[in-house]
């Protein structure tokens, strides 16, 4: 694995652990993240503070399905799961596409779709 994936890898696996000191030290100081439509964070101070979402209680369940990397960008796929605070769950999947400078986290572009929950329907027969 390369230093670029590793260290990808850590921050998602830190970030599963809601392991702030070593969240931060995945990333270049003047980090940026974006999540579009969203927000557009500038510094660690500023990622710090998004670190842990008031809107959520424990640590995500986080799954990365796929990494892939060309030059210094890595582009990580995967879903994830978290209590809602006021209850539910939030269920999405993510594509995070990670610019890298010195095998640390410069910039990450989250693109972010929620999942409904699955409804306990019964499922009709397709044969009538």
């Amino acid at each position: 694995m390369s230093p670029n994936k590793r260290t990808v890898q850590q921050y998602m696996d830190a970030f599963a652990r809601t392991d702030r000191p070593e969240i931060l030290a995945c990333l270049t100081d003047d980090v940026e993240w974006v999540i579009p439509g969203f927000v557009h964070l500038r510094g660690k101070d500023a990622f710090a503070g998004e670190i842990q979402n008031d809107a959520f209680v424990g640590s995500p369940t986080i799954t990365v399905t796929r990494l892939t990397e060309e030059t210094d960008v890595v582009v990580a796929e995967g879903g994830v799961r978290c209590a809602r605070r006021e209850g539910g769950m939030l269920n999405a999947v993510f594509c995070d596409v990670f610019v890298m400078r010195d095998a640390k986290i410069r910039q990450l572009t989250s693109y972010l779709v929620e999942l409904p929950e699955p409804k306990d329907e019964p499922v009709e027969d397709a044969r009538g």
